[in-house]
């Protein structure tokens, strides 16, 4: 086990000590007058990306959220890098984007950010996809492939690539490797690093690309690339979750909003509108 996945399964058991601590607590909105509205709904901002994370968000506010006490004031961002600051520096009251790893290393360089992981909501598969590839056996030498440049979805994607045989990496003691951790390229390669958002774009000018799920669904890559490859999923350590300040973890309201994320109304919409991407935790058969 990893050092970021044993914060993250801590961060799991406290969690599931969350209901315990609703009578204690309030939330960062009930503190605030303007916080309820008219009708007496909570009222919670909160930052996510645009697919699947935003419309997730969407399908709560308009199905569920109203019998829950809450109203969801979804505020969508495009770039990784936003919505942990809004948070720390409370324009929000919570986000749903990342993984725990993309957590973990945002507050090591940002320790002053006391922000906690609530709870694994769902996965999504990193993919390799090209635009002139059918195969991955087919990557030419000297090819030139895509990776996130940020450092935990590098990570993910070069041990996509290791997994697949393509690239030998050399043991990081649980740290996210990088390119420079690569110990064995057969087909001397250009692994070439891209802001994640930017890599369905940049498929084009490349032989293939690790793409995020999220990005990967926004630009539609099933229709207009081949999948060489995907990730395993089982026992992943990059599932996203909700994200909140450390004082609110416990908050009732944020208590109610993670778990209808869980619910089985929300698990059905996800399989339905995105079967075999995002893979629900909680509801039905959890894979918790």
């Amino acid at each position: 086990m990893t050092g970021s996945t044993t914060a993250r399964v801590a961060r799991g058991v406290a969690a599931a000590g969350l209901a315990a601590a609703l009578a204690a607590c309030g939330s960062p909105s009930e503190r605030a007058e303007e916080g309820t509205d008219a009708e007496g709904l909570t009222t919670l901002r909160i930052g996510a990306t645009p697919m699947p994370h935003a419309q997730i968000l969407e399908f709560v506010n308009e199905n569920l959220a109203e019998d829950a006490g809450l109203n969801l004031d979804i505020v969508v961002y495009t770039d990784y890098n936003q919505p942990n600051a809004a948070l720390a520096e409370g324009e929000l009251d919570a986000n749903y984007y990342q993984t725990a790893p993309f957590l973990d290393e945002y507050l090591e360089g940002n320790p002053d950010a006391d922000l906690s992981y609530v709870s694994d909501v769902h996965l999504e598969a990193f993919g390799v996809y090209s635009q002139e590839l059918t195969d991955l056996a087919d990557l030419p030498e000297g090819g030139e492939v895509g990776v996130p440049n940020d450092t935990s979805n590098m990570g993910r994607a070069l041990e996509l690539l290791a997994a697949e045989d393509v690239i030998t990496l050399a043991d990081t003691g649980g740290s996210a490797p990088s390119v420079d951790d690569i110990e064995e390229n057969p087909l001397d390669l250009v692994l070439t690093p891209v802001e994640a958002a930017q890599l369905p774009r940049s498929l084009q000018d490349l032989d293939a690309a690790v793409v995020n799920g999220n990005y990967a669904l926004e630009a539609d890559l099933l229709s207009t690339a081949d999948v060489l490859a995907w990730e395993g999923t089982e026992d992943s350590e990059y599932a996203n979750g909700l994200v909140v300040r450390s004082e609110d973890a416990a908050a009732e309201d944020m208590v109610r909003l993670d778990e209808l994320l869980h619910s089985d109304e929300v698990r059905q919409f996800m399989e339905e509108r995105w079967e075999g991407i995002v893979i629900p935790f909680g509801g039905g058969s959890s894979e918790d």
